[in-house]
C-alpha cells in the first residue's frame, strides 16, 4: 500500500447516534435529534477533527414498529436533511455534507435541484446518499398501498441516478457568460435539454440551476445485496460497508472493487467505509463499563422491535431462548437480513441475544477499548485491504463524539494514518475523487 495513503473518516448520524438508548445515557443531549444548536456543536467538533464528511441518514416515515417500542425511540423526530445541511454549510468551511434522498419516494428533478443548490451553498461540499427505502411504511405516505419490490426499487434507482446526473449536466461549466454589454446572460450553445423517457421516469429538463461546483455532488451508497453491489460498482464513489469482521470486509472490498472493472472504472474512484461503532475508554475496563451501561438502557421492547424491522418479519412470538428459525427473504434490506441470520448461526445466538445486540449497534462493527487498541484494529483493517477508512458511529452525544476527536484522531495522526489538515476545498478533493467531465467541453 502507498505509505502516503490516508484513511477517510465519515460521521454517520441517524439522526445523531445509531444506538437505541443513546438519548438515555448520562450526560447525553436528550433532544439532540431536533436541536439545531446541538448539530452546530457536533459538526464543529467533526471539522476540528478533520472528518471528511457528516452523513445524515433519513427516513420518510416513523419506524415501522409497535407503539410500545416506538415510544422509546428518539428517531421519531428529526430534521429534513436537505433543510438542515444548507444551514450547517454556512457555519462550516471544510467538512463534506452528505444527505440521504430516496429514489423510490422522490422525483429526480427535486433531488437534482436540491443537491445542486447544496453544492453551491457549501462551495462544493455536497454528497448524495442514494437509497431505495427499506421501510415499507414510507409507501403509505406517498399514496401507495404497498412498498415496491426490492429488485424493482433498484431498477428505478439506476434510472433515477441517470436522470439526476443528466440534469446536473444541463449546463456547461462556462455557460453563464454574463455579457452585460450585449445583454446575453448565458450561451445557448452551452445548454442541454435532457428529454429522458424511460421505464419509470419521464423528465424533460433542463435543470434551472448552474452545474454544481463539483460537477456532480459525491455519490454515496450502502447497498450490499446483489442488486445493491451492481449499482454501487457502476455509480458509487463512497460506499457504507456493513461488515462486522475483517474477513467479510476484505471479501466485500475485493468483490466491489473487481466489479468496477466491468464498467471501466478505476478502483480508486470508490472509497469503501464500513460502519464502526466505537466506544472509547481510558482503560479497557472503563470502555467496557460504558458499553455495558449503554446496552443496559435498551428496553427489551426496543430490541425485539428493531430485530423485527431488520429481519423484515415479526419475531415477537418466537422463543427468545431458542435459535433463529429459517426465514423467508425480506422485501426490506436483503443484505441486512442475511448478515444477521449468518451471525446468529455462526455465533449460536438465541433470538433474545440477537435482539439485545441489534438494539444497540444494528449488527455493525463494534470496537470497544482504549485509543491505542481501537486504532490498532482500525489500522489492521485499513492495511489488510478491508476498507479505505470508516464511517464512525458515536455511542452517545456529545461525549462519545468528543472522545473520538480528542483521543482517537490524535493517535491516527501520530501514526500518519489520517490527515492533520484538509487537503482541498471540496469534498471530492478531500476524498481524492476526480471531478466528472463537462460533457460539453470534455474538460
Amino acid at each position: 500500500m502507498n505509505s502516503d495513503k490516508k484513511m477517510r473518516l465519515g460521521a454517520f448520524m441517524r439522526p445523531v447516534s445509531i444506538h437505541t438508548a443513546a438519548w438515555r445515557y448520562p450526560g447525553a443531549f436528550k433532544d439532540a435529534n431536533f436541536n439545531f444548536k446541538h448539530y452546530q456543536r457536533f459538526v464543529a467538533t467533526l471539522e476540528r477533527g478533520c472528518f471528511d464528511a457528516f452523513f445524515m441518514a433519513d427516513h420518510l416515515a416513523v419506524l415501522n414498529m409497535p407503539m410500545n417500542a416506538l415510544k422509546r425511540s428518539a428517531t421519531v423526530s428529526s430534521f429534513d436533511p436537505l433543510t438542515l445541511l444548507p444551514a450547517l454549510a454556512v457555519t462550516t468551511e471544510h467538512i463534506g455534507l452528505v444527505a440521504t434522498a430516496s429514489t423510490t419516494y422522490n422525483e429526480p428533478y427535486h433531488v437534482a435541484r436540491k443537491f445542486a443548490s447544496l453544492d453551491h451553498i457549501s462551495e462544493g461540499r455536497a454528497g448524495w446518499n442514494v437509497v431505495t427505502s427499506a421501510n415499507p411504511d414510507e409507501a403509505l405516505n406517498f399514496g401507495f398501498e404497498r412498498h415496491m419490490a426490492h429488485d424493482e426499487r433498484y431498477v428505478r434507482a439506476h434510472e433515477f441516478y441517470k436522470v439526476v446526473t443528466g440534469l446536473w449536466d444541463s449546463w456547461a461549466d462556462d455557460a453563464f457568460i454574463h455579457d452585460a454589454e450585449n445583454g446575453i446572460y448565458f450561451d445557448p450553445e452551452k445548454l442541454r435539454v435532457l428529454n429522458h423517457s424511460g421505464t419509470h421516469l419521464k423528465v424533460r429538463g433542463p435543470l434551472n440551476i448552474a452545474r454544481p461546483i463539483q460537477g456532480w455532488p459525491v455519490i454515496v451508497q450502502a447497498g450490499a445485496s446483489e442488486a445493491g453491489r451492481a449499482l454501487a460498482a457502476e455509480t458509487a464513489e463512497v460506499v457504507f460497508g456493513g461488515a462486522n469482521n475483517l474477513n467479510d470486509a476484505m471479501l466485500y472490498y475485493g468483490d466491489l472493487k473487481q466489479r468496477m472493472a466491468t464498467f471501466g472504472r478505476d478502483p480508486d474512484a470508490l472509497k469503501i467505509l464500513p460502519g464502526a461503532f466505537i466506544v472509547v475508554g481510558d482503560t479497557l475496563t472503563d470502555a467496557k463499563a460504558k458499553k455495558e451501561k449503554l446496552d443496559s438502557l435498551v428496553h427489551p421492547d426496543s430490541g425485539i422491535a428493531t430485530l423485527s424491522v431488520l429481519l423484515g418479519c415479526d419475531v415477537s412470538n418466537l422463543d427468545l431462548d431458542g435459535p433463529l428459525p429459517e426465514l423467508t427473504e425480506s422485501n426490506a434490506s436483503q443484505s441486512g437480513q442475511r448478515k444477521l441470520i449468518d451471525m446468529a448461526y455462526r455465533e449460536n445466538l438465541t433470538v433474545g441475544q440477537l435482539a439485545q445486540y441489534v438494539g444497540g449497534s444494528f449488527s455493525s462493527l463494534e470496537i470497544v477499548g482504549t485509543p491505542t487498541t481501537i486504532v490498532d484494529q482500525m489500522e489492521e483493517w485499513f492495511l489488510a485491504g478491508g476498507c479505505d477508512g470508516f464511517n464512525i458511529m458515536f455511542p452517545y452525544l456529545p461525549d462519545g463524539l468528543d472522545d473520538f476527536v480528542n483521543k482517537i484522531v490524535p493517535e491516527l495522526q501520530r501514526r500518519n494514518l489520517f490527515r492533520c489538515t484538509y487537503e482541498g476545498k471540496t469534498l471530492r478533493e478531500n476524498l481524492g475523487l476526480q471531478r466528472p467531465l463537462d460533457k460539453f467541453s470534455g474538460a
